[in-house]
């Protein structure tokens, strides 16, 4: 069973009486009648429907939900939340928090990984646990997490796109459990609503494998000498990318390369995903 630590992770505490009012009427997951035993993924968007912040939200007991993001945006996610606040008898506090430890499935029982905290339901194939606090030592580096997340098509902002220019389907919070379809109003509700009942939503994130090392992340991904996509996190000779699945698929009909820097890559949807590459030529939409 590896055992990895995150040092970068900080615990947002919104805790109160309207604490899930409060949070189900700004964020995309939806909250309502959540287990106590998930980190669902979820995000803060722009009123323009892009990612202000992503994060992992779990419902710590009654009244209390813990949102676990990136230390360094930490500040500005209590900040942004505190401006939503005005009379809700919520409080929000950033919490004093050494690391987040990360367990999931090796060669032993799966159940081994109880005793971690709660369950990431961004993977589907397998269960990976979340913890915080008292935490297991570490048996692996932080790279086997990165190779985790690549191998299960789970993006990050920072490693995998920048916050302010994703939308939510495009880093397949639609397919995670990251957007409550069903679920009221929320900031940027609109437009991610339109985007998924008009199937307009263009830009996936795929997996990328290449015979060669990969180059860098942010690379732009080309076919036929057009940009396509973006690369995200690069480990040795496979990776994440954001790119346009239409475009994607009319180069693979079309039998045009797609390289990055002279690299040929092959991408792929991730196999617990519900979407797959469309028919026909390159289509306009939302993501354009």
């Amino acid at each position: 069973m590896p055992v990895i630590h995150l040092a970068d992770r900080a615990m947002i505490r919104v805790a109160g009486s309207e604490a899930e009012h409060f949070l189900q009427n700004l964020v995309t997951t939806d909250l309502a009648g959540m287990a106590s035993d998930i980190w669902k993924p979820g995000a803060l968007l722009t009123p323009q429907g892009k990612i202000m912040f992503d994060f992992l939200v779990a419902h710590d007991a009654p009244d209390v939900f813990l949102i676990d993001c990136r230390a360094d945006i930490a500040s500005d996610l209590q900040r942004r939340l505190m401006l939503y606040k005005l009379r809700a008898k919520v409080e929000i506090s950033v919490e004093e928090q050494a690391s987040v430890a990360i367990a999931w499935e090796g060669d032993s029982d799966g159940s081994q990984t109880d005793s971690t905290g709660r369950r990431d339901m961004r993977f589907a194939e397998l269960t990976v646990m979340r913890g915080a606090g008292v935490t297991p030592p570490a048996t692996a580096e932080r790279e086997a997490w990165d190779v985790l997340r690549v191998r299960h098509g789970v993006a990050e902002s920072g490693s995998d796109y920048v916050l302010g220019d994703a939308f939510p389907h495009d880093v397949l919070l639609d397919q995670n459990g990251g957007v409550g379809m069903r679920k009221g109003c929320y900031v940027g509700q609109e437009v991610v609503s339109r985007m998924q009942h008009r199937g307009t939503a263009r830009r996936r994130v795929l997996i990328v494998s290449a015979a060669a090392d990969l180059p860098a992340y942010g690379t732009e991904i080309k076919a036929g000498g057009r940009g396509i996509g973006t690369l995200g996190t690069v480990i040795g000779r496979e990776g994440l990318a954001i790119a346009r699945i239409d475009r994607v698929k009319a180069a693979m009909d079309a039998g045009t390369p797609i390289e990055a820097e002279g690299v040929a890559l092959a991408l792929s949807i991730p196999a617990w995903a519900g979407f797959a590459f469309p028919d026909g030529g390159p289509q306009g939409g939302a993501d354009e």
